[in-house]
């Protein structure tokens, strides 16, 4: 009879085992021994397929939570049937974005805001976790889905960002319809510009608490495959009643938009202003790194943010073992994601 002998997870992870291979459907990373979030085997064996999408951080009235909530499940049902069918992380959060960035409820594509000038300018990013990779554009105007733009940003260019006019352009040579600002402009937009411009002392942040008048949030999908790679995707119109030019977190590596497979993926929606000072979600990696829940690390994050420098808005996140948790410290934020049972969980 062959004798079997018997290796410790940390022994397969520096190689002693002669005759041990990963399974080719799940991938191996490596574990701080002092970490309270190992992977273990049994994770390895499971099922990985996660996802976590956000609609935005602010003051939701309850007339439109019905909406948000709608706006999440059906771009959570895209994204996680992408997963389910043997896709990427990168393709499931692209395609995630994509039906936000066309649900006009929220400030994405067809729903962003106008600027001091009544003009749209949108910021979009997407971010590969296993190579760190990511595509960025930053007041791109025209284009109906920027989150596309960035992708291939990502593929097709040298470069990791592109803005303006620059942007724009990189757009029409890689073959997207050019679009007039009306038709990523709602009624409701125009009218909301229109009575910002009315009110004297406007400042942006007041948006996303309860004395300001309601915009609509940034759209942000955070997935991780069956290989464990992660990957995250954000979208946003920017705030109401902006400077022409203004960039916010959403565009910027480690503040609004942040992946990185040996910790996890980390999508932030709220006042950039705020979240950019903090870059808000490599704060979050690295607090996962250094053996933080996800729960724990988000909730950590926004405490910070707060405390540090008065900012308002929230993050959702989801790391290398699948766990997804969400924190912000406005007064709604819509969530969506897909439980460990394959559930979708959608809320405000």
């Amino acid at each position: 009879m062959r004798m079997l002998r018997w290796y410790t997870r940390s022994s397969l992870n520096r190689g002693q085992c002669p005759h041990f291979k990963p399974f080719p459907h799940f991938s191996f990373f490596s574990i701080n021994p002092n970490q309270t979030n190992k992977l273990s085997l049994l994770d390895l064996v499971f099922d990985l397929k996660r996802m976590i999408v956000h609609g935005g951080a602010w003051d939701i009235p309850k007339d439109l939570h019905e909406d948000h909530k709608k706006g999440c499940s059906r771009a959570l049902e895209v994204g996680y049937d992408l997963l389910r069918n043997g896709g990427n992380a990168l393709d499931a959060v692209e395609a995630t974005v994509v039906s936000m960035e066309e649900d006009c409820i929220f400030d994405a594509g067809c729903g962003s805001f106008l600027n001091e000038k009544g003009e749209v300018e949108m910021d979009a990013m997407i971010m590969d976790g296993r190579t760190l990779g990511f595509g960025s554009v930053a007041a791109i105007g025209k284009v109906r889905h920027p989150i596309k733009v960035a992708r291939l940003v990502m593929e097709r260019t040298k470069h990791c960002m592109l803005v303006g006019e620059g942007a724009t352009d990189f757009a029409r040579e890689m073959g997207f319809e050019m679009i007039e600002d009306h038709c990523l402009v709602s009624e409701r937009e125009i009218a909301r510009w229109k009575d910002i411009q009315r009110i004297k002392g406007f400042h942006q942040k007041d948006a996303f608490v309860e004395r300001g008048p309601n915009p609509m949030g940034t759209v942000g999908a955070v997935a991780i495959d069956d290989n464990g790679d992660i990957a995250v995707a954000t979208s946003t119109g920017g705030t109401p009643h902006k400077m022409p030019g203004r960039v916010g977190d959403s565009p910027l590596v480690g503040c609004g938009t942040y992946a990185d497979n040996s910790s996890a993926g980390v999508s932030a929606t709220g006042y950039g202003e705020a979240l950019m000072k903090v870059c808000i979600g490599r704060r979050v990696c690295q607090s996962i790194d250094n053996g933080m829940t996800a729960k724990k690390a988000a909730e950590n994050a926004i405490s910070f943010l707060s405390k540090r420098v008065d900012g308002y808005g929230g993050v959702i996140v989801l790391d290398r073992r699948g766990e997804t948790s969400y924190a912000f410290n406005t007064p709604s934020m819509a969530v969506g994601f897909i439980d460990r049972s394959g559930r979708r969980r959608v809320r405000i």
